[in-house]
């Protein structure tokens, strides 16, 4: 008998608030079979295992991520959509650590195409069309934005930055100075 109320998305809903609570690879089908206090064989008709789990937890957090972007980058053009767009990914990786993993986890190419993960890369695309850069340039910058991003938040979320100063928000404040800077003197390519 299925239980009453457990669909596939209020399965990724609860396995996302578990993997904020106890990490993205702690998330299994048998926890969140405790989570709904129902054994581990009620879950498998919704979900066929702990890979489509995080699948779809990694899905959600890719559309909660561009429905923040959309928002926070709406009307805004050079340094203030890159520092909205910049935000929007530390303060959500910042109140979702486990989200945030999700959202990094590798989709199958289908997967990946039919995801929020397309109107991330429109929207930075978007911000990028403030520095005026063209092809390849624009996928460089896409590259260097995605690389500062993922690994600052990554440094801080492991504690890399709370025992010293300068305070870490100065630092992200700095390094997108930095960024803005560099995008908008952005380099001819050597010859």
């Amino acid at each position: 008998m299925v239980r009453a109320g457990l669909t596939p998305e209020r399965l990724a809903r609860a396995g996302a608030e578990l993997a904020d609570e106890v990490g993205f690879e702690q998330v299994t089908v048998s926890a969140l079979a405790r989570r709904f206090d129902v054994k581990v064989a009620s879950l498998y008709s919704h979900l066929r295992n702990s890979q489509e789990l995080k699948t779809r937890i990694a899905l959600l957090a890719l559309e909660e991520l561009a429905d923040r972007a959309a928002d926070a980058v709406a009307g805004r053009s050079g340094r203030d959509a890159l520092t909205a767009f910049a935000d929007v990914y530390r303060d959500y990786a910042r109140e979702h650590p486990g989200r945030y993993a999700a959202a990094r986890q590798p989709l199958d190419p289908e997967t990946a195409a039919a995801s929020a993960g397309v109107r991330h890369a429109q929207m930075m695309r978007a911000v990028l069309r403030g520095y005026d850069l063209a092809e390849p340039d624009q996928t460089h910058a896409v590259r260097l934005l995605g690389s500062v991003f993922h690994g600052y938040v990554s440094l801080e979320l492991s504690g890399a930055f709370s025992h010293s100063a300068p305070d870490p928000r100065e630092s992200w404040s700095r390094i997108l100075d930095a960024l803005d800077t560099t995008l908008r003197t952005w380099p001819a390519p050597a010859s």
